[in-house]
């Protein structure tokens, strides 16, 4: 279901360069003698949906599951929807690794009401981002923002499509950023955006805007049972991450092949190898032929640095192999038998994640 038809070379430029869609299709008009009857804040939020609107989506799923019954198991197929938005004019639409991930078809209502068969291009559940495609061209866009730029307590504007309720608005400001929100893969997202902006199930995947019209984040979840508590992926990260899923289909990730947990070091023994925290990642299981394998590590071992890091969660690893990359040849101290002890290894992509 993996598909990556023609070079992407045009969606890419799109992307990257948020200027070039500028005269996009669904671009605000001059203004009209309504206006003048619109305070300040309502002009902001509508000619921010004037812009990004159009570029809106609809995305329905059929997911296959298998159920218990008295007669044994039985497969069936479960809907699931969720939002999208349009980032190309040749029918890229960006939406969460969680509305569509192991789907087994895809449909998207466009703003204009037609229903187009969609195609899965690339998945990546650590960031709950995803790209697919319609066969369709001349379509209206949204451009992606910078997300370092913005300030807490910003206006935004969530624009999707919420229990089955289309092209729904919803207005709030930046509660507060650079939170991190666990994945569905186990990872952790960086830099999430918490908004107050009332979203619902079906929210997920739209975009999240400012209000000069600029997508600054990627609807992502919500906390169930608390009010005015929802959180997006931030364009900068949305960026990246598309532009790679276009050309590969993936997002390449470096790994060590561990499985490990955060481990408390002894007073002692931090003391007498100049340790300056007072945790590791104790390792409890090694991968065959992984780069940590290669590198001599061993389960029992207490990895306490990594590229002269100190570390002291499995998430302060994932950072640093994040900024590694595939290739890079890394050093890493370790305790065993009270000992500290220094390998270097070469990494290797990550396996998929399913």
């Amino acid at each position: 279901m993996n598909e990556r038809e023609g070079s992407g070379f045009e969606s890419l430029s799109w992307i990257a360069n948020p200027s070039a869609n500028s005269g996009a299709p669904g671009s605000p008009g001059d203004a009209n003698e309504s206006d003048e009857l619109l305070d300040a804040y309502s002009r902001a939020v509508v000619t921010a949906v004037d812009k990004v609107g159009p570029a809106v989506v609809n995305i329905s799923a059929l997911h296959r599951g298998t159920a218990r019954t008295p007669r044994g198991p039985m497969e069936f197929e479960r809907p699931a929807g969720g939002s999208g938005v349009i980032v190309a004019p040749d029918g890229y639409i960006v939406t969460n690794s969680h509305v569509i991930h192991n789907a087994t078809r895809l449909e998207v209502t466009l703003a204009d009401g037609r229903t187009l068969p969609a195609r899965l291009i690339g998945d990546d559940p650590a960031t709950d981002l995803a790209v697919i495609r319609v066969d369709a061209s001349g379509l209206p866009t949204a451009t992606l923002g910078d997300s370092d730029r913005l300030r807490t307590g910003q206006l935004v504007i969530a624009i999707g499509n919420p229990l089955g309720f289309q092209a729904t608005v919803t207005t709030g400001v930046v509660s507060a950023l650079g939170r991190s929100l666990r994945s569905q893969s186990g990872r952790l997202i960086e830099n999430i955006i918490q908004t107050d902006a009332a979203l619902n199930p079906g929210n997920s995947g739209g975009p999240l805007v400012d209000s000069r019209g600029q997508v600054v984040g990627i609807n992502t979840a919500i906390i169930q049972g608390a009010q005015g508590i929802c959180f997006a992926v931030p364009a900068n990260t949305v960026r990246w991450v598309v532009g790679l899923l276009i050309r590969q289909g993936r997002v390449e990730r470096a790994y060590l092949g561990i499985a490990a947990e955060r481990r408390p070091i002894h007073p002692r023994i931090a003391r007498e190898n100049r340790l300056d925290v007072p945790f590791g990642i104790g390792v409890i299981q090694v991968m065959p032929n992984s780069p940590a394998d290669r590198g001599g590590i061993r389960p029992g071992d207490t990895i306490v640095a990594v590229d002269g890091s100190p570390v002291s969660s499995v998430d302060d690893v994932h950072r640093i192999l994040e900024r590694a990359g595939v290739d890079h040849t890394i050093r890493m101290s370790f305790l065993r038998g009270g000992e500290r002890h220094e390998i270097t290894t070469r990494l290797a992509p990550a396996p998929d994640e399913a």
